[in-house]
């Protein structure tokens, strides 16, 4: 494969800069490399999310990726694989790192149509976006199975024989001197319509971006069964006349693949105006979607779990409400607010305590989560933040107080990617854990059960 694959926060330099590659160092050819140093700038002027930026190692410029994962596909092919630093925090390699962010994108908001099986079995072997390819081949391959399905149309064509409707204008006008021609506006039954139009179009994407022999010839094949449908010209209407109607939900997998190839961001467009691909996912967000999902699993009844909440505001001015408060998740009991949690996806240290290091916690973070505690729960009870397990991070951290505000309680909990749960301090008296058996399977379906503070109950 023409390309490399690198870990959050890992910097790119040209390979003839003069500096050496090192651990979170890689070299890429001069032009990738020119190309995103292109990319940043035009970022950073229309002020768009920075899934890049300038830095220098050792005196001289590189480009750092920052906490976007996914691929990278420059202009002349080459590719970036970006996953998940947990994966090299915890010695597992690009393999484990590559199935990890398979299984979180899957919560995530547009990608839960991904066969989680099938995909970590294909990141076994093959880079993320042979994977992606390869589970949009997948999709479009059942659909050829069940059969292509077919639509009328209007149509309007100069046809030797009358069908449908004349239409007499535009007859006289072509046909007032050839008696053998009708200019008629007839229905035809065929497999023109925009579902298929859009899946050849990225069909024919997908075959100029995989690497694969084994996605190539795939794609070969799904495309001639495309044949005689022909290629959508304008994806964006296409996609506004997409009907899954009555019969038609079976196209829906293929045509969300479908969407985000033919997305004009997309990684696998390689030409003409290159803009930041659409295949890089702030980890942020991934990892929020992740916690929400099996969170949700781990509360007891009556509690439930809602995410982005927003209906509080940090100030009022001149009877108008200004900037909002959006915690990442709120549980909630019987109508009232119980807990208010918020996900950062960093990686902690609960060795350091002391100094400026303090666990590798901001304090920005702990004013925010103030903030949430004294809208949400009137200032008593408890918000959590939630960072993701690793060797460094295993149990709760001892609980933070406000010493101004009685009452309010800060914990940091880590949430375990592997058992899908977060771990919650059993011997703090506003937190009852229930437990009870796990699957043999081991997906977490009631393994432990978190309950509200005494005080919100």
């Amino acid at each position: 494969m023409n390309g490399i694959t690198i870990y959050e926060f890992d910097a790119l330099m040209a390979t003839d800069s003069g500096i050496g590659a090192a651990d979170g160092l890689h070299g890429i050819p001069a032009r990738v490399y020119g190309w995103l140093e292109d990319q940043c700038l035009r970022a950073t002027e229309e002020g768009e999310a920075a899934w890049l930026r300038l830095a220098q190692r050792r005196g001289r410029r590189v480009v750092q990726v920052t906490s976007f994962v996914g691929v990278i596909r420059a202009p002349d092919g080459f590719q970036i694989e970006v996953l998940p630093k947990l994966g090299k925090a915890i010695g597992g390699g690009a393999r484990e790192a590559r199935q990890l962010l398979i299984e979180m994108l899957c919560c995530l908001q547009g990608f839960r149509h991904v066969q989680t099986g099938s995909a970590k079995i294909s990141a076994a072997r093959m880079p993320l976006l042979e994977v992606f390819i390869a589970e949009f081949l997948r999709t479009v391959e059942h659909i050829v199975k069940r059969g292509l399905r077919s639509d009328y149309s209007s149509r309007q064509d100069n046809l030797f024989a009358l069908r449908g409707k004349l239409l007499m204008a535009p007859h006289l006008r072509q046909n007032l001197y050839r008696a053998d021609r009708f200019f008629t506006e007839h229905d035809e039954f065929s497999t023109d319509r925009p579902e298929n139009r859009l899946l050849h179009a990225a069909l024919r994407r997908v075959l100029t971006g995989a690497a694969s022999q084994a996605n190539q010839q795939l794609a070969r094949e799904l495309q001639f069964v495309f044949a005689d449908v022909p290629v959508s010209a304008q994806p964006r209407t296409d996609f506004q006349r997409v009907r899954l109607d009555r019969g038609m939900g079976y196209y829906a997998d293929a045509l969300a693949w479908a969407r985000l190839i033919l997305d004009e961001e997309s990684p696998l467009t390689g030409t003409g105006g290159h803009r930041a691909p659409s295949l890089l996912f702030p980890m942020e967000a991934v990892f929020e979607a992740f916690v929400a999902k099996h969170l949700a699993r781990q509360l007891a009844r009556p509690l439930i779990l809602k995410t982005q909440a927003r209906s509080h505001h940090l100030v009022r001015h001149r009877e108008q409400n200004w900037f909002r408060l959006k915690p990442d998740l709120l549980v909630r009991n019987a109508g009232r607010d119980a807990l208010v949690l918020d996900t950062k996806w960093k990686l902690l240290d609960d060795l350091k305590a002391n100094g400026s290091d303090k666990y590798g916690l901001l304090q920005s973070d702990f004013y925010q989560l103030q903030a949430y505690g004294q809208s949400y729960l009137d200032g008593r009870g408890d918000v959590i933040l939630i960072y993701p397990k690793t060797d460094s991070f295993t149990q709760p951290l001892p609980v933070f107080e406000f010493p101004k505000i009685e009452g309010l309680r800060l914990w940091v909990l880590p949430f375990c990617l592997k058992s899908r749960q977060l771990l919650v301090p059993h011997a703090a008296p506003y937190f009852d854990v229930l437990t009870s058996s796990t699957e043999a399977s081991g997906r977490v379906d009631a393994g432990s059960a978190l309950r509200p503070p005494r005080s919100a109950t």
